[in-house]
């Protein structure tokens, strides 16, 4: 099973996926993370940029993930609880 990579921004707590090269706010940015990703984790958290980075399980293909956990389709759609603050990177009909 893929895994992809997320963490919140520091400064303003937004979701971030890891892009290969760099964070984006769209979950369908992010890239599969191969065997390097525990060490990949662990230079983000040396760098202290990225709150809590982690490694999630995904369904899909690239540009159309979906995370296997209720949690993590949270937090690629945006709050549950008002659609109409959701941020378009994953549609709030998956949750």
């Amino acid at each position: 099973m893929p895994r992809i990579l997320t963490g919140n921004r520091l400064e303003t707590g937004d979701v971030l996926w890891w892009t290969g090269s760099d964070w984006s706010a769209l979950i369908r940015d992010a890239v599969a993370i191969g065997d390097d990703g525990d060490a990949l984790v662990a230079s983000l958290v040396a760098a202290e940029r990225i709150n809590d980075p982690v490694l999630i399980d995904v369904t899909g293909t690239p540009g159309n993930w979906l995370p296997t956990t209720t949690r993590e389709r949270v937090r690629a759609s945006g709050p549950s609880v008002r659609a109409d603050l959701a941020r378009g990177s994953l549609s709030t009909d998956v949750i």
